[in-house]
Parts: C-alpha cells; sequence; structure tokens
C-alpha cells in the first residue's frame, strides 16, 4: 500500500492520524501542505517531503526527510520565502511530481484551506490521472470558510473532483452534499483517531471531579479562537475562584500577556502550558481540572473537548462546534456562544457550584469515551478504510 497524504507536517494532529496506520509497513508519504520546514516529533514510518527545512529536533529514527536541508533554521526560512516569491506555483508542481513518481493507491488530504486547494492544484497538472483521493474536513473548513465568497467556490471544487470525503461531524457532511459533494462519504470519526483509554484513566487524579481546583483554558486568539473572552469571563466570577488556579495551553501572545493582567487583578494563579508540552502532560492537566474551556467561532468537534470528556474535566464549549453530537448541553456540558463573556460566566459559576453536575458529566462522558474513543477500536477502522479505497482503486482501474 502506498499513500500520499497533504497535510500540516507540524501538527499533533496529523501525527496522531498518521500514528493509526503506522505499523502497517506501509509506504508512507507526507508532503506539507504549509511549507513550514517543521516536521512533529510524534510523526513515524513517514518519508516527509519539505522543500527546504532546517535543524530538526527530537525526530523518531524512522522519520525520513527529504528536500534541501540546511543547517540554519533562518536560512532555510529565508530560501523558502524566495521559493514562494518567485515561484509561487511550484508547491503544486513539487507535490504533482511526487505523486507521478510513488503512484500511490491513495493521495488523502487533512484539511482543505491549506492541503485541499493544494491537492486541487496538483490534480489540474496532472490532468487527470489521478490517484483515488480522499479529502478530510477539519474544524471550521466547510462550516466557517464555506459562508466566504471567496473560499466558496475553491470548496466546492474539492467536493467536486475528491472520490471520498471524510469529518467528524454528522453537520459537515450535510454541508459538503449542499456545496456539491460527488464523491463517497466514509464513516464520521474523530480526526485525530482515538484515545489510549487505560493511559488516559492511569493519567486522572484520583477522587471526584468535583475536587479538583484547577479550570484549563484553551487559549487560541485569531481569526476563530476566543480564549480572551474565556479570561474576561473568568475575571468576571473571580470571587467564586478562591483557591483556583487557571491553566492556559496553545497560548497566543496576547493572551500570555492578558493573563498576566488576569493574575494581577484578581491574585488568581495563572500558568502558561509551554508550546511543545508532550500530549500525555496536557491530558494529565484536562485530568486535574473541574472545568475545561474552549472558545472559538467555529470548529468541528475539537480537540479539546475530546480530551476533557475522556480525562473528567467538565467542558464548556462554544455552541459553534459540533460538540451537541457528542455531549449534552446542560447536563453532560455547557454549550455557550464564544463572544459572550457574561454567558460563559454564567455557565462557569454553574460549574463550579454544582459538584453533582460535574461529578455525573464525569461518568457519563467517560461512557462516552469507552463507546466512541477507543484508539483500539479506531485504528483498526482506520487500517480498514485504506484498504477498502485501495481495493476500490484497483477494482476500478481492472474495469477500465
Amino acid at each position: 500500500m502506498k499513500i500520499v497524504f497533504v497535510a500540516m507536517s507540524n501538527s499533533i494532529h496529523t501525527a496522531r492520524w498518521i500514528g493509526q496506520i503506522a505499523g502497517e509497513g506501509w509506504e508512507v508519504h507526507l508532503f506539507p501542505s504549509q511549507d513550514f520546514g517543521a516536521t512533529h516529533a510524534q510523526l513515524r514510518n513517514v518519508v516527509v517531503h519539505h522543500s527546504v527545512y532546517g535543524r530538526q529536533d527530537r525526530l523518531d529514527h524512522s522519520t525520513r526527510l527529504r528536500g534541501i536541508g540546511v543547517g540554519s533554521r533562518m536560512l532555510a526560512y529565508g530560501a523558502r520565502l524566495l521559493l514562494g516569491r518567485f515561484f509561487p506555483a511550484y508547491r503544486a508542481s513539487r507535490l504533482a511530481r511526487l505523486i507521478r513518481r510513488v503512484r500511490p493507491d491513495v493521495v488523502h488530504s487533512l484539511e482543505f484551506q491549506a492541503a485541499g486547494y493544494l491537492t486541487l492544484e496538483a490534480k489540474k497538472l496532472l490532468d487527470g490521472r489521478f490517484p483515488k483521493w480522499i479529502a478530510t474536513n477539519w474544524g471550521s473548513d466547510i462550516s466557517l470558510f464555506g459562508r466566504l465568497p471567496e473560499h466558496r467556490e475553491r470548496i466546492r471544487q474539492v467536493l467536486a473532483e475528491c472520490d471520498y470525503y471524510s469529518c467528524e461531524c454528522e453537520r459537515d457532511v450535510a454541508l459538503a452534499r449542499g456545496h456539491g459533494l460527488r464523491g463517497k462519504v466514509l464513516p464520521v470519526r474523530p480526526n485525530g483517531g482515538g484515545f489510549d483509554l487505560a493511559q488516559a484513566r492511569s493519567l486522572r487524579a484520583p477522587g471526584a471531579p468535583a475536587a479538583r481546583r484547577l479550570i484549563m483554558l484553551k487559549g487560541y486568539q485569531g481569526w476563530a479562537g476566543r480564549a480572551l473572552v474565556g479570561l474576561r469571563a473568568l475575571e468576571r466570577c473571580a470571587d467564586a475562584l478562591a483557591g483556583y488556579a487557571i491553566h492556559i495551553y496553545s497560548a497566543s501572545e496576547e493572551v500570555k500577556l492578558a493573563a498576566q493582567l488576569f493574575s494581577a487583578n484578581t491574585g488568581i494563579e495563572t500558568a502558561i502550558v509551554p508550546q511543545g508540552t508532550p500530549h500525555r502532560e496536557v491530558l494529565a492537566l484536562h485530568g486535574r481540572a473541574r472545568i475545561s474551556i474552549g472558545l472559538s467561532i467555529g470548529d468541528a468537534i475539537s480537540t479539546s473537548l475530546l480530551e476533557a470528556l475522556l480525562m473528567g474535566s467538565f467542558p464548556i464549549q462554544s455552541c459553534t462546534a459540533c460538540a451537541d453530537e457528542w455531549v449534552v448541553d446542560g447536563r453532560t456540558a455547557l454549550l455557550v456562544p464564544p463572544e459572550d463573556p457574561e454567558v460563559v460566566e454564567t455557565a462557569i459559576r454553574r460549574a463550579l457550584a454544582d459538584d453533582a453536575l460535574v461529578d455525573r458529566a464525569a461518568e457519563e462522558n467517560w461512557a462516552t469515551a469507552e463507546t466512541r474513543l477507543n484508539r483500539d477500536v479506531l485504528s483498526p477502522q482506520a487500517v480498514a478504510l485504506y484498504r477498502q479505497v485501495a481495493g476500490e482503486s484497483r477494482a476500478s482501474l481492472a474495469s477500465d
């Protein structure tokens, strides 16, 4: 089996998805959808095709790099900048050449706005001589960007040209069909794959979740993330937070600054979880938290939501994700508008005051994790998916 992935090579989600098939002995190639020259340390048994890359830290010995390697990251960055400026189409042509040379059974793009669009351009260059293409929807690829005129037509083209479509929300299946999807819909499952449930259980703090005195806040702030709304909501209910600490992960610079001001104004301890913290340690923090807050104007499941329900932390999640396909609002989580600190404050106060709500939610969410997030179940399903697509591809070629 040969697979070419087009995806963010520095993403934990990419690493976790590919990790599901890393032990199959297949020939797996990864073409970075964004030319950052970075490789995630958790990738295994994959060939990563960078353009120009600098020093790479902590890579597994089974991960091989292709491209022009230079000693300096700054030099590599400058070279990539010049390539992009003077040869804007070089990445699509390199991807097309890779596909022509490898002749994979499957091309799988993870995410639309970088990977999907790039794969579409490569397919045009190959003039129809293209392997079976799986296009996977991440986050708000369609639910948000599909409403923007500058993206709508390109999304329609991806959906018209891909052979298979996958996503992690039933919501996005309907949206894709509304945007002209012609291909086959694959089973809806988490884009990051499953979790090691035994490990997760071992990382949870002993005792009832309601006894925990930590709050986790997802620190994304930008075109989608609304961490500053979460901080504002926490500040509004500072009177109820005596004895609690706030840990912020994936924090942008403005959120780090706002966290310092929050602590200065309230006296409540905050800590920034360093970028690059191993996933196991992030899970352990959720396993020590009473509440986990994640706010954005658009998302799919949101991995942070899954981590919270897995680790017994009560989720407060923006209603713009498809969290309602996993939790019951008011029972196993609280779903809130992402830009209203007053509503978020009310949700936080409720989760702080109602021990029974928090403990019952932890029990029910763990049952959901056992049913829907077990790595031992989901990984074989991912392997079977590729076998199915490759088999249908060969059958199609034989009938031509």
